[in-house]
């Protein structure tokens, strides 16, 4: 191979991943930034604010929201939505940015983590751009989604604000764990996040936090698309949920649990989980135990939608196959349930199991099962942003608050479908192209 082939083979990648890393006007903060509007929603739970307004940027925050179109200040950048609708960027508290859906389990041992920073860039922009500015990282590498966090913060790489939670806990063999390959091979592609009693539990959670983890995940339930073909009821003990929950709560961190069965979501509920995510056999008495904890259902509809589209391609494995048919119906109805017996519901899709950036097909599969579309906005901006407790920084528009922004043409408070064509994005003050 010549030097000449050499480089060009050796760059390319190099050159893809420079492609999404930028330092050019898409993610500029310019120090002041002004947005000409027709139509703002500020709040879903309020009426949209009709007639010219102008959105004043300042250092990524919003200064101020003006009635009447105003000159730009001198040298100030002016952006005209005249015509759109302007919101709050959305929030997805379950995505998956470090992989993209496929059945190929077997990939975890010839893929290093590393090439989930590149995957993760690649799906970072795609999020972004359809209208997302924040996203809770539900499980990654060890390292990956933190190197994520920290390259769109800093405005290296084009994407929302990241959430992360790094390695689920598992029990060891359960959903979360390595499963599939012969046990030497289990052995070496294990985390290190697997526990067995409250103890060690408790001090898994302590590492995650020392490893740099935003909020922890666990699998309290079987899940569908792991290589094991148990139920989908409770994995953890009780003991060991609340030890996981009491001791993420004392290192100021919440706990998201997948969770199915409806029995290991009443006792993810009852430890003090703050949300469960997935739901899919909840029944009353879960919703109960959810009431009374105050645990907010995260129901990942799109999950559902997208791993049933792929069914006899030969994507998965049988096992799995058999899984995903298992819960196919259910998946149709159980938030409808939820929404109707007064479970507090949040948006998020599980995105990475289906392709990133189709993630505002969430909304109207929860309109379908009977939520309306304020609730359902509500639902990705402030009920989200207070899951996060950032309610003083997302899910608003307000002077003060971070200028994560995005507009539409049409009204998503009547026909949620619009927010599957989100037209422009500004996260933390960086318009996204």
């Amino acid at each position: 191979m010549t030097f000449t082939a050499f480089a060009a083979r050796t760059l390319a990648p190099i050159a893809a991943l420079a492609g999404l890393m930028t330092t050019g006007p898409a993610l500029a903060q310019d120090e002041l930034q002004t947005i000409l509007v027709d139509r703002v929603i500020v709040d879903p739970a309020q009426p949209a604010l009709e007639g010219p307004r102008t959105i004043t940027v300042r250092d990524g925050r919003i200064a101020s929201i003006e009635e009447g179109w105003a000159e730009a200040a001198e040298g100030a950048p002016t952006i005209d939505l005249s015509g759109k609708t302007v919101m709050p960027g959305l929030i997805d508290l379950h995505v998956h940015l470090t992989g993209d859906p496929g059945g190929d389990y077997w990939k975890e041992a010839v893929e290093a983590d590393e090439w989930g920073v590149v995957v993760g860039a690649k799906n970072a922009r795609l999020t972004a751009l359809a209208g997302f500015t924040t996203v809770r990282e539900a499980g990654s590498g060890p390292q990956t989604a933190f190197a994520l966090r920290r390259g769109t913060a800093e405005g290296m790489i084009a994407g929302p604000r990241i959430i992360a939670a790094g390695p689920p806990l598992a029990i060891i063999g359960g959903h979360g764990d390595v499963n599939g390959f012969r046990p030497e091979v289990n052995e070496l592609l294990d985390s290190g996040f697997t526990c067995t009693g409250a103890v060690e539990c408790a001090a898994k959670v302590r590492l995650a936090s020392q490893n740099g983890a935003d909020t922890i995940k666990i699998t309290a339930t079987g899940g569908v698309l792991s290589q094991q073909g148990r139920g989908l009821e409770a994995h953890f003990s009780d003991a060991e949920m609340k030890a996981i929950a009491d001791t993420a709560h004392s290192l100021g961190l919440k706990v998201m649990a997948h969770a199915h069965g409806a029995r290991g979501i009443e006792a993810a509920a009852r430890a003090g989980i703050d949300t469960i995510e997935h739901g899919t056999y909840l029944d009353e008495a879960a919703a109960e135990a959810m009431k009374a904890n105050g645990t907010v259902l995260v129901p990942t509809l799109m999950a559902f939608k997208g791993v049933t589209e792929r069914l006899g391609q030969g994507v998965y494995t049988p096992v799995v196959e058999d899984k995903i048919r298992a819960v196919a119906e259910t998946a149709r109805v159980f938030m409808g349930k939820a929404y109707r017996w007064g479970v507090p519901i949040a948006f998020g899709t599980d995105a990475g199991v289906f392709a990133h950036g189709r993630n505002a097909g969430e909304f109207a599969l929860m309109v379908e099962q009977g939520m309306s579309p304020r609730d359902a906005l509500a639902s990705a901006t402030t009920v989200a942003a207070r899951v996060l407790e950032m309610e003083n920084e997302i899910g608003r528009l307000a002077p003060g608050m971070s200028a994560d922004i995005i507009a539409v043409t049409g009204d998503p408070l009547a026909d949620v479908t619009v927010l599957e064509k989100v037209e422009w994005v500004m996260v933390r003050g960086r318009v996204v192209e």
